[in-house]
């Protein structure tokens, strides 16, 4: 039972791998309309701000999924090892 899901959690990493490289193409589409929206604002410290938050916020999005990815890969590794 734990080597099947051992090997479903494989299955779903690798699936997610290319979840995760949309992920990152998301992040620098949505990047640029703030980026745009900073230099349209003249620089001011307002605009710097806010486009700092979007950045960050956008950052985290793409960030802490590749995280939690690795922490099951390795939790499925784990499994997988331990069942064999």
């Amino acid at each position: 039972m734990s080597a099947t899901l051992s090997t479903l959690l494989a299955a779903f990493l690798k699936i997610g791998w290319v979840a995760l490289i949309f992920n990152e193409v998301r992040g620098a589409v949505m990047a640029v309309p703030v980026l745009y929206a900073m230099y349209m604002a003249g620089g001011s410290w307002m605009a710097l701000w806010i486009g700092f938050c979007s950045l960050v916020g956008i950052a985290l999005s793409v960030v802490v999924p590749l995280i939690a990815a690795k922490k099951i890969q390795k939790f499925a590794d784990a499994k997988l090892l331990k069942a064999a």
